[in-house]
């Protein structure tokens, strides 16, 4: 099994911690995680891909090992998310690769593909929603409304989503058997976002994300005209992402292969082998 390397990297004034892991020469893996994770969430699924690919895995600003600037210091926008990540890549040589999204690594992905559809060479997309039909409105609700009117009133909610049982209830709620979850997830993330100021920095991007439904017309148009190889596998009943949400890629890409597995928003936590097992020769298809 290849050796994991935890690293970090200067971009652009700000220290970016990453895992790596295969030989640099081969065909290129990012793995870009979700909201409130970090590349933790990809620990056990590095080792599996990297006898072949190389592997990446950035923890975006604001999350996880990597610099949190305050919200006075740097403006957490997704785009600018996007900037740190395609700097990350230029600064450790990755030029063109497929990529592995979640949950904020979605939008933070479309971005990169919009940028330059010919350095994307294929998609995995776990709970990582491009369409509004993956919404489930229950509880997207409290955010739609904090976003369109940030009081302090309707913050409250979205702070709620940065206590321990919130984030727990991320990792174990649709999991038939919770006990495979690791408490060290929901304790890692709550560390991390715990840091003095993150919870401004949570809030600025919770108020942010309309911007990345605002770009779904061009991420369907870039897919129709890239056909892009892609696969979804999707944590069935999750909450937050429903499986409606993966359906919708065949819209725009009929080759899309959708898997709906047992399990929900977190789906590596419990269906680690699965996933693996579905996403192996799809590389191996894409990529050669």
């Amino acid at each position: 099994m290849s050796a994991v390397h935890h690293r970090s990297i200067d971009v652009d004034g700000r220290r970016v911690f990453y895992r790596e892991a295969g030989d640099p020469g081969a065909p290129a893996v990012v793995l870009l995680h979700g909201f409130p994770a970090s590349s933790f969430m990809y620990r056990d699924l590095i080792p599996l891909l990297a006898d072949r690919y190389h592997v990446v895995a950035p923890d975006l600003l604001g999350f996880g090992l990597s610099d949190a600037p305050p919200v006075e210091e740097f403006d957490y926008t997704f785009d600018a998310l996007a900037d740190s990540v395609e700097g990350f890549l230029r600064a450790t040589g990755v030029e063109r690769f497929a990529m592995y999204v979640q949950d904020y690594g979605a939008p933070v992905g479309w971005r990169l593909a919009l940028r330059d559809p010919s350095r994307i060479t294929a998609i995995v997309t776990q709970n990582g929603n491009a369409y509004v039909e993956g919404f489930v409105e229950s509880f997207w609700k409290p955010l739609w409304e904090y976003a369109a009117d940030p009081t302090e009133e309707r913050s409250a909610p979205l702070r709620d989503a940065l206590t321990p049982d919130t984030i727990r209830w991320q990792y174990v709620h649709g999991v038939p058997d919770p006990s495979l979850v690791s408490p060290d997830t929901w304790a890692h993330d709550h560390a991390a976002v715990s840091r003095p100021g993150n919870d401004e920095v949570q809030l600025k991007l919770f108020r942010e994300y309309p911007t990345n439904v605002g770009l779904y017309e061009d991420v369907h148009a870039y897919f129709r005209s890239s056909q892009v190889p892609l696969l979804a596998v999707w944590g069935r009943n999750d909450e937050i992402f429903g499986p409606d949400g993966a359906r919708a890629f065949r819209r725009d890409l009929p080759d899309a292969e959708i898997h709906l597995l047992d399990g929900g928003h977190f789906l590596l936590e419990s269906e680690l082998t699965a996933v693996a097992a579905l996403m192996t020769p799809f590389l191996e298809r894409a990529l050669g």
